[in-house]
């Protein structure tokens, strides 16, 4: 008769965990004093907000959004003014304006007290998203995670927007989905789509490593539970409140190229052939090319690849063939980044890249109408240094995973003996279908 196995108390089990959760909080500090300039009134006045570097969408969007006197999606506003975002994100923001409105009348103060519970409320995901990254990369990279506590591209974006739900969320699916626990992962991964669209991409690469390996059954029913989790917590807002529900993907489809993308260098030339339409149709185009190269690069590799490796992939053709680029996306890739190659040298030189960037953005802001302060701000050629600095750094990255896919034994992680930790059911199986011979 087997022995029973033992497993070590919870507590015991958590403790290897408690300074990585204390270095998450002091990450999530040390982003809450960045901003501290604006928030002793600084929003309320634009030079200063960028000559501080303290910009965040949570202050401002309290009024611009009129959460101040009515809620998301059934708010009667104009429907530009109605918020742009997924129901989750829609209801955070719910929660937090009610809590500010009850505590307190005025309603400067109310927008503060907005801010500041959003911001605990941030932190307490970036805290969760560490520990969950942690706990994916496993006890012998669980050190890893300090990247996405305290790199300073992290420190410097995490309150510019909610991304950091998004971000806890996405770490969730993949600590669940690594445990087997496809229900949950799907779930997830269903919330996470509805906070954030991301994470989509993240069920295209659970898709070929399905495709590769054969185990379809847990994939169906992560995808199954994705779609139910998403249809729960939209299909009331698409029933009640339609025009505030539908308000995030029409305006995705409208908005023109913005800050941080690619794009927007080509249309600053004045090249031809690029129109609002033409950057929509050449972004889905570019994608779905870089997309079908990680489809036969997944199943053509000598060895399948790990998950994190092709989420990773996958995210970042997507961030760079977007018509937006906001200096917060940083966040979706960095425990992704950190997950698919550990090594820190090409880590460190897109963090530098990611930090100049953050800085050139707001510098270039001070130069562009209304407020035109050439005196305080960067031209042109300045900042769409900042804007490839970037996309090289990120391509560099995404050579080296490619390398070592191709490469099995250049991988780091597969190096301690490792197969995909990330990986659930493809951790250690057999290929069922690739594009050419595999070994094992």
């Amino acid at each position: 008769m087997d022995e029973p196995v033992h497993r070590p108390p919870l507590f015991a089990r958590a403790v290897p965990y408690l300074p990585l959760a204390l270095f998450a909080a002091l990450g999530a500090s040390l982003a809450y004093v960045f901003r501290l300039p604006c928030r002793t009134g600084g929003w309320n006045d634009q030079v200063s907000t960028y000559t501080h570097f303290c910009y965040s969408d949570i202050y401002p969007l309290y009024f611009d959004r009129q959460l101040d006197v009515q809620s998301p999606y059934f708010a009667d506003v104009p429907f530009d003014k109605q918020v742009e975002y997924p129901v989750v994100l829609g209801e955070v923001m719910q929660v937090f304006s009610r809590i500010a409105r009850w505590l307190e009348p005025d309603a400067v103060q109310q927008a503060i007290r907005f801010y500041d519970g959003t911001v605990v409320f941030l932190g307490l995901c970036l805290v969760a998203g560490v520990l969950l990254m942690a706990a994916v990369a496993g006890p012998t990279r669980r050190w890893d995670a300090l990247w996405y506590a305290l790199a300073p591209s992290v420190i410097l974006a995490a309150y510019i927007n909610w991304d950091l739900v998004a971000g806890a969320l996405s770490m969730g699916m993949l600590l669940a989905w690594a445990k087997h626990r496809q229900v949950a992962a799907g779930v997830l991964l269903g919330l996470a789509i509805a906070t954030k669209f991301y994470p989509l991409m993240f069920a295209g690469a659970l898709f070929l490593l399905t495709l590769r390996t054969g185990r379809w059954r847990p994939f169906l029913v992560t995808a199954a539970s994705a779609a139910g989790a998403w249809l729960v917590v939209n299909v009331p807002f698409m029933v009640f409140a339609w025009d505030g529900w539908r308000r995030f993907y029409v305006f995705s489809q409208e908005r023109g190229v913005d800050w941080g993308s690619p794009w927007l260098f080509f249309q600053n030339k004045g090249w031809p052939v690029l129109g609002e339409a033409d950057v929509s149709t050449l972004g889905m185009a570019s994608l779905a090319v870089l997309c079908l190269g990680i489809a036969v690069l997944t199943l053509a590799a000598p060895r399948r690849p790990r998950l994190a490796q092709i989420c990773f992939l996958a995210l970042a053709a997507f961030m760079m063939t977007n018509k937006v680029w906001s200096p917060q996306f940083v966040l979706w890739l960095v425990p992704f980044a950190v997950l698919a190659r550990p090594n820190w040298k090409p880590l460190v030189l897109w963090q530098l890249a990611e930090m100049w960037y953050f800085f050139a953005i707001w510098l270039y802001l001070l130069s562009q109408p209304p407020l035109s302060r050439d005196d305080l701000g960067i031209g042109d050629d300045t900042y769409f240094t900042a804007v490839w600095g970037r996309v090289i750094t990120i391509v560099i990255m995404m050579a080296f995973v490619v390398r070592d896919i191709l490469r099995p034994h250049k991988d780091v992680v597969r190096q301690a003996g490792v197969d995909d930790q990330t990986g659930g059911v493809f951790d250690g199986a057999p290929d069922r279908f690739t594009l050419v011979p595999s070994y094992r």
